[in-house]
């Protein structure tokens, strides 16, 4: 694994070892990837201001209580359905990459391998993504398994009632569950290592939950649909509602994921949230949508200090970890990259890649002029404008701004004005 530090060369690593359809699925977005591609280069409109002499030999990384978690990190596994198409360890390697790196993992509601066995894997199976399905009762009855199985907090995922337009996935002839077609077929031979590993390993082995795959089964058989046709199994007109309802079946954290805009933030506050996590689902649902960093300061705005606001999209860098904080989020979600460094290297290479963001926050922190990721706050942002670089934040030195002007570069920037307040 020498040289492979940078999500690029993670990327390049998983490009070389997986068959392009395998690649595509985790490495593409919907459409004209758009969004996929704002994701990253609205952090490069946002720049670092370092505050010297600062005396920073003491800086720490740690997030001291994330709902009673303590974070070697300020960055957790996002959930990622299906990842035993980038390696036959799946989600097995995220929990337990998160668990070597001090971190929490998130896993998906649509995981490759049952959640008894990651549960089973590590100390703390970490949290857990659900989905609204359109029979309530096989909601409820996941919820009571990730209850039963000690998932501390509840991820809800409602920014897909139906599936994005991922181009890719279709030029490829790719679905799951998966159908080679004589493309296909041709680049498992190529990539006959990935082939065996797949087709040879089995994701259900150390227990499921029959009663709940059975709910599922039956479900599909009454909408006559493919296994993974979305309208088949999952809520499409979920509403606000639903979100209530969940709220009186699950008494720990609950967390809602795919806000972009703080009036959907301050709803899913009083239907009883604990956190907001702002995203656009990496770039593969909703093209055309702004970057999760472009709206972080309207959503910490509307949320006020009520909620815990984390955020995915496009994070790359311990540098963008710094921006995210220093703009109101309290941790960050990486998803590609971890799903890329799992392609490589199993569980060690997660490991690897945790440990390389937590060295490059620490050292930008350190650069920036902070000991403790608490410190960060809007005054050590710029952000890039037609006439260069500029202040966009009326504050003093302060942790959290009292108000702040979001937005991106000019060339379509967002000019809202929305208050900021303190954690």
């Amino acid at each position: 694994m020498a040289g492979l530090k940078t999500f690029e060369a993670w990327q390049a690593g998983a490009r070389r070892r997986l068959p392009r359809f395998a690649f595509d699925f985790a490495d593409g977005g919907a459409d004209d990837e758009v969004t996929l591609r704002r994701n990253r280069t609205a952090f490069d409109d946002l720049s670092l201001i370092p505050r010297v002499l600062a005396g920073v030999e003491n800086a720490s990384t740690e997030v001291a209580d994330l709902f009673g978690h303590r974070l070697a990190l300020p960055v957790l596994l996002a959930p990622t359905g299906d990842s035993r198409i980038l390696g036959p360890q799946a989600e097995l390697a995220q929990a337990k990459g998160a668990n070597a790196a001090g971190t929490i993992s998130i896993l998906s509601g649509v995981a490759s391998m049952p959640p008894d066995r990651v549960a089973a894997a590590v100390p703390e199976p970490g949290w857990a993504q659900i989905f609204l399905y359109r029979d309530r009762q096989v909601t409820q009855q996941a919820v009571e398994r990730v209850k039963r199985l000690g998932f501390s907090a509840l991820v809800l995922t409602v920014d897909g009632p139906v599936k994005g337009n991922r181009e890719r996935d279709i030029r490829n002839g790719f679905a799951l569950p998966l159908k080679p077609t004589p493309t296909m077929a041709l680049q498992n031979v190529r990539h006959w290592k990935w082939m065996w590993d797949y087709f040879t390993t089995d994701p259900k082995a150390g227990g499921a939950d029959p009663g709940l795959a059975a709910r599922i089964r039956t479900l599909l058989a009454q909408r006559h649909q493919q296994p993974l046709s979305v309208p088949a199994v999952f809520h499409v007109n979920q509403s606000w509602e639903d979100l209530e309802w969940l709220r009186t079946v699950w008494e720990g954290p609950l967390l809602l994921k795919g806000v972009m805009c703080g009036q959907d933030a301050d709803l899913a506050i009083a239907a009883g949230c604990d956190g907001v996590i702002v995203s656009n689902h990496g770039g593969r649902e909703l093209d055309g949508s702004p970057a999760s960093i472009e709206v972080l300061p309207e959503v910490v705005a509307a949320v006020g200090g009520r909620a815990q606001v984390l955020i995915d999209g496009g994070i790359r860098r311990g540098t963008d970890v710094v921006k995210a904080l220093s703009l109101g989020a309290t941790a960050c979600l990486v998803g590609r990259p971890w799903l890329f460094a799992l392609a490589v290297a199993g569980a060690d290479g997660v490991h690897e890649m945790l440990e390389q963001l937590r060295t490059e926050i620490l050292h930008a922190m350190q650069l920036v002029g902070v000991t403790s990721v608490d410190q960060l706050g809007p005054d050590y942002i710029r952000r890039r404008s037609g006439s260069g670089w500029e202040t966009v934040y009326d504050n003093g030195l302060s942790k959290r701004a009292e108000s702040v002007q979001p937005g991106v570069a000019g060339g379509g920037a967002f000019t809202n004005v929305h208050p900021i307040a303190k954690k």
